[in-house]
Order: structure tokens, then sequence, then C-alpha cells
């Protein structure tokens, strides 16, 4: 059984944790355990990143640019990794965002955890303001397809 991480941030409208839970949910469905972390509660440490399979992450569009809370855990990962790249590696990913009318975080998003990630699974998901069921459906899907990626 492959462990999922959904690492996401979400306080203000709750759009991007209602993305995270239909991730996790796919995922789950797919047969997979699931660590679903909003770093707006939580710092997640890198070195539980070396135990997951796979990762998805979530953010919302704060300027242009992704959440702090991610962004801390992008730069705790390069940290550890230049201590001990062993398990941070490679490990496939998917991204998904939400935004109330900019959307200008994709981008930046986009580079930013291609180092973090090994290869990005499916195209990254994103929702004006609140998600529609055909967003919901497309993040089931990306956690379904995270499940069982190799």
């Amino acid at each position: 059984m492959s462990l999922v991480l959904v690492l996401y941030h979400s306080q203000e409208h709750g759009n991007t944790q209602a993305m995270a839970e239909a991730v996790a949910e796919g995922a789950r469905d797919a047969g997979a355990k699931v660590k679903l972390v909003n770093t707006n509660e939580h710092r997640f440490d890198p070195d539980q990143y070396r135990k997951i399979d796979a990762a998805a992450f979530g953010t919302p569009d704060y300027f242009g640019y992704i959440a702090g809370g991610l962004k801390t855990f992008a730069d705790d990962w390069y940290i550890a990794k230049g201590k001990d790249r062993q398990g941070l590696e490679g490990k496939p990913y998917g991204l998904f965002y939400s935004h109330g009318g900019g959307g200008n975080v994709r981008e930046p998003f986009e580079k930013l955890f291609k180092y973090v990630g090994g290869k990005q699974v499916g195209e990254t998901i994103e929702s004006r303001g609140k998600p529609t069921a055909a967003v919901l459906r497309a993040c089931r899907e990306l956690g379904a397809e995270l499940a069982v990626v190799k």
C-alpha cells in the first residue's frame, strides 16, 4: 500500500482545502494511505517526506505566489536535502491551486515544486473560487493516479 502526502495551505475560504480533500479521497479510493496536512495548522517536517511514496501540493494564489507554509516546506526540504538526499528526491507529485481571479501562481508554483518532486503526474489543477464538480473530479483523479504511480 502506498502512502500519499497531500500538503496544502488553506485558511480563508476553504477552496484549497476542498481540493485537498478530493485528492485525498481519490488516493484512498485507489487503495493508498493518505497523510493530509494543512500548513496553516502544522509545519511539515521534511524527514517525514522521506517516508511517503508520492505527494500532492496545493496552494491558494497569494499575490501571484504560493502560500508561506508551502514555501517554508520547500525551504526546509532544500536544507534537509543538503544534509542527506536519501529518500527526498525523485518522488512523483501533483499540483493544485485556487485563486480569486488572478491565477498567476501557476508558473512559480510549478517551477518551485519541480525541484521538490521527481516527476509531475497530470496537469496542474486550477480552481477559480469555489471548486466546481469538474475541478473536484480532476482532484480525485489526481489522487488516484498518485496512489498507483511508482
